[in-house]
């Protein structure tokens, strides 16, 4: 399925790479962008080329890689200048302890110094170096500075580094880099100030201490709603149950275990949110009491009673019958037969604006795949049969919808 993500598609990026190990990897976020749909040019320190060749960057983007100084980028373009003023977004990955203290002090001694300086666009810094320069007050500083003049960061983390020691410094995976970018890039979208909750995943309702009612929910579709609405400058809340899936970059993420759990946190964050979307495969039945230690098997059967759980999307359209808040409530309909006929009856009998309903029993569709096959059924009655598409372009789909919605009311 198709891997470009819509607030980079047709973008134009400019990638800083400065003198540091963590270059490498500088490559691989290039190659990520490149496969978003953005239009990537890479400019490089005379130090980074020496950590990667700059043939690598000019493969991968098929464009031509900045790294001298007075280059001309074409016969009536000089490189620096004309690349800071097309970029929507510059990213220096890494960003080295002297990348930081040249930007702090508007240095423009190397080409990508200078392309910041002429950036009109957003920059967003990935640091990278060793843990001491890193807690160095000198580069504490600099950050601040830099902050303080409108400049992202993201990271460092904790892990190995070039000495071989552990500790704060590491730069960030391309994945969170590339998260963080679409979170920058998405700050003044269309719903911008607007705060949606998102449930994603199934919950787990305890039989005992190492045993659990579930389901085969992987988040994934949940997740994406939430990086969704994100990008398109969403504050957003992401709720979600157990699951292998990484949080979006940009968001408040809550975990839960159990549909009481994810009651609760969804009543927390719900009160002055604009839209609920409750993606998350609720159980809708728990063990009436879980035992305190392991049950031990027997030569007899078990009898589990069950009980209801509560019924959080009910409960999210009863509030706002009540008070006229959230203003949109979009669900699920995760169904196995008659599919359009219960998806139909859900949506009115909760009260809802929309509901995104599919078979779970296709094989392209449904739990712990990347695709999925729906149909979206307004609150008129009005029905659009998406085709078969990525979970990812699912979402983009559904905050259409809920963009359009908010804007109605």
């Amino acid at each position: 399925m198709e891997t470009e993500i819509p607030i980079l598609k047709g973008r134009s990026v400019v990638v800083g790479v400065s003198g540091g190990i963590a270059a490498y990897k500088a490559a691989d976020l290039t190659s990520r962008l490149v496969k978003a749909g953005a239009q990537v040019d890479v400019v490089m320190t005379p130090a980074a080329a020496e950590f990667v060749r700059p043939l690598t960057f000019q493969a991968l983007t098929h464009r031509p890689v900045a790294l001298e100084m007075f280059a001309l980028w074409q016969e009536t373009e000089i490189g620096h200048v004309s690349l800071g003023k097309r970029a929507d977004l510059m990213i220096i990955a890494p960003a080295t302890a002297n990348t930081l203290a040249k930007l702090a002090h508007g240095m423009a001694d190397t080409l990508l110094a200078t392309t910041a300086l002429a950036c009109r666009g957003p920059i967003l810094l990935a640091p990278a170096m060793e843990s001491g320069m890193w807690a160095n007050p000198a580069t504490a500083d600099n950050m601040k500075v830099l902050e303080r003049r409108g400049y992202f960061s993201v990271g460092p983390e904790s892990g190995r580094l070039a000495s071989g020691a552990d500790g704060l410094g590491r730069m960030s995976e391309p994945e969170t880099i590339l998260d963080a970018a679409r979170w920058v890039l998405g700050r003044r979208g269309p719903l911008a100030g607007e705060k949606v909750v998102v449930t994603a995943g199934g919950t787990r309702e305890a039989i005992d201490p190492v045993r659990f009612v579930g389901n085969h929910s992987s988040g994934k579709m949940g997740f994406a709603l939430a990086a969704a609405a994100r990008d398109r400058g969403a504050e957003v809340t992401l709720v979600h149950g157990p699951s292998a899936q990484r949080a979006p970059y940009g968001l408040r993420a809550v975990a839960v275990e159990s549909a009481e759990q994810m009651q609760a946190a969804v009543w927390e964050a719900a009160g002055d949110a604009a839209a609920i979307i409750m993606a998350a495969a609720v159980a809708d039945y728990r063990p009436k009491s879980a035992a305190e230690h392991k049950i031990k098997k027997t030569r007899g059967e078990l009898a589990l009673e069950l009980v209801r759980t509560p019924d959080i999307l009910a409960a999210v359209a009863q509030r706002r019958r009540q008070s006229g808040a959230p203003r949109a409530v979009i669900g699920f309909a995760a169904e196995t037969d008659n599919v359009l006929e219960n998806a139909r009856e859900k949506l009115a009998r909760k009260g809802l604006d929309l509901i995104v309903a599919n078979d779970v029993l296709a094989a392209d569709s449904g739990f712990a795949v990347d695709t999925n096959r729906v149909t979206l059924i307004d609150g008129g009655g009005v029905v659009e049969a998406l085709p078969l598409m990525s979970k990812t372009a699912v979402a983009e789909a559904v905050i259409d919808r809920l963009a359009a919605l908010l804007r109605r009311v």
